[in-house]
């Protein structure tokens, strides 16, 4: 089988630094030189389909834009790509969301994925008035997917659950084909409403190790269901033709990185709910900077931050959420990728700074490497067609 790997789009802003923001981090702690217009993200979907990835991610939170809305604009300059959309069961009612989720699948041919974000920050919930506590929250997630799964098989919906109530639900268009539900979590809670809901659980980039353990009781889990789900990863990636070329990026990145900053993110990162952020934190020790700095500064390499061969924490030192990267020569990249999939991942959900030029070092180093050793084909053929008109409006100007 043919892994398969998704894309990135940069919703809170993209640069040639790594931009903050992400899982838990403060709304002021996004930006970046390039604006998320339309026209720039098209920029990045157009290469990552013609690159060969199958889809896109999209994220939520209030330190970027919202999914539905950019991808649902991006996705009409664009062919064959599909979109992850992120979303918050807790913000919409599960009958709109099934009913919007077939309205794009009609509009684009079929293209939404969706990724299930319950929300691990109850701080940032609150904003969007959702008072609910953690566990709450995601009992009430198991709820909102047993009506949207229900109402997707053509059913009548009635339910009236701890959190949620619906009378008579029915949707006049089912989606075609149904979007699959990729979810993640770390907690107890999360494993259960994954195993019994979701079709592929995402799980960020942690060690091979630990990344097998998490597997392995996802798998039990869903097991008990009746149920086998598919496994995928989120990392970012900086490939070079040398792996001494990929090292100075990422110290080129890390010398970037402002020690007040660092402090402030890691002292909001420190307070999340999320088991999953903690876990992140825990890889570079809530946030060795001077040490890692030190290091590139007198010609160095930041071994510090790595983690695993090839594997560089130094992304989680400003941004909240998936804070790992592979870091290597293509060659280095490509077999981590296999140590990963030999596991059990089959979907790679990854990105890069700037995420426009690093699809091109992945699709045109990386990919070719994983085709000539059967692990990967291009999903549409040697290239995308491009019949659709794109256009490349200023990265800065509205649409």
């Amino acid at each position: 089988m043919s892994l398969t790997f998704h894309w990135f789009l940069p919703t809170n802003g993209d640069s040639r630094h790594v931009v903050g923001g992400g899982h838990g981090t403060p709304v002021t702690a996004t930006g970046g030189d390039r604006p998320p217009s339309i026209g720039y993200l098209t920029q990045i979907a157009r290469a990552a389909e013609d690159l060969g990835f199958t889809g896109a991610l999209t994220p939520t939170g209030a330190w970027c834009e919202d999914a539905w809305l950019t991808t649902a604009m991006v996705s009409q300059n664009t062919e064959r790509l599909k979109f992850l959309v992120a979303f918050r069961p807790g913000f919409l009612s599960p009958t709109l969301a099934a009913q919007m989720a077939s309205t794009f699948q009609w509009q684009t041919g079929g293209r939404l994925l969706l990724n299930v974000v319950t929300g691990g920050e109850s701080h940032e919930q609150r904003a969007y008035g959702d008072f609910l506590g953690k566990d709450a929250r995601y009992r009430r997630t198991g709820e909102f997917l047993e009506v949207v799964r229900e109402l997707w098989k053509g059913k009548a919906v009635d339910l009236n659950g701890e959190h949620l109530q619906v009378e008579g639900a029915r949707l006049t268009r089912l989606p075609n084909p149904v979007p699959q539900v990729y979810f993640g979590g770390s907690s107890p809670i999360a494993g259960e409403v994954a195993a019994r809901y979701a079709d592929v659980y995402l799980t960020w980039g942690e060690p091979p190790a630990q990344v097998a353990e998490k597997i392995a009781w996802i798998k039990g889990l869903a097991a008990r269901q009746g149920r086998a789900l598919r496994f995928g990863i989120r990392l970012h990636v900086i490939s070079r033709d040398t792996s001494e070329q990929a090292w100075a990026e990422a110290n080129r990145l890390l010398d970037g990185f402002d020690p007040e900053t660092v402090r402030s993110v890691q002292a909001g990162l420190a307070r999340s709910e999320s088991e999953g952020q903690q876990r992140m934190l825990a890889l570079h020790a809530g946030g060795s900077l001077p040490q890692a700095l030190n290091s590139v500064r007198a010609g160095g390499t930041p071994t510090a931050l790595e983690i695993h061969p090839n594997l560089w924490a130094g992304i989680g030192l400003v941004r909240g959420g998936a804070g790992t990267a592979l870091v290597g020569s293509h060659a280095e990249v490509a077999e981590r990728i296999e140590e990963y999939h030999a596991l059990g991942i089959e979907e790679f959900v990854l990105s890069g700074y700037p995420h426009l030029e690093e699809a091109y070092w992945f699709g045109e180093g990386v990919l070719p490497k994983l085709r000539a050793k059967g692990l990967w084909r291009h999903p549409y053929g040697r290239q995308a067609a491009s019949s659709v008109h794109v256009p490349f409006t200023d990265a800065g100007s509205p649409r």
